[in-house]
């Protein structure tokens, strides 16, 4: 069989594209429920600090709970945001697998940590 593909290279080539173009047909109709979901699990921190200034937040609340946050199982990176309201969020993404009830209790053990650091309004 091998010698009549290799006699034959032009039907061998279109056969191979068939093939190919038949498989990418089915792919694009596979109906997208079947893809698993790989969001990685995340744990959200939120502070308000009233009348405080978004620099204020960053360097009085956020920067403490930065600091004990880095030392959290699992954990892939962090995000925090302030803005002007006295608002600050910090967005603490885990690897993917990582249990998001224990990852939450992970994070509240090391804010508990940093709240002494915290002024008063925000604790």
């Amino acid at each position: 069989m091998s010698k009549f593909f290799i006699t034959r290279p032009i039907f061998a080539s279109v056969l191979s594209i068939i093939i190919v173009l038949a498989g990418l047909a089915a792919a694009m109709k596979l109906p997208i429920a079947q893809y698993p979901q790989i969001a990685p699990p995340t744990v959200l921190i939120t502070a308000t600090y009233p009348g405080a200034s978004a620099d204020t937040l960053s360097k009085t609340v956020a920067a403490p709970i930065e600091e004990q946050l880095s030392g959290v199982e699992g954990l892939l990176y962090f995000n925090s945001s302030a803005d002007s309201s006295g608002t600050l969020t910090i967005t603490a993404t885990f690897e993917i697998g990582t249990e998001v009830n224990q990852a939450t209790f992970n994070v509240s053990n090391r804010v508990n940590i940093a709240l002494p650091r915290l002024p008063e309004e925000v604790r």
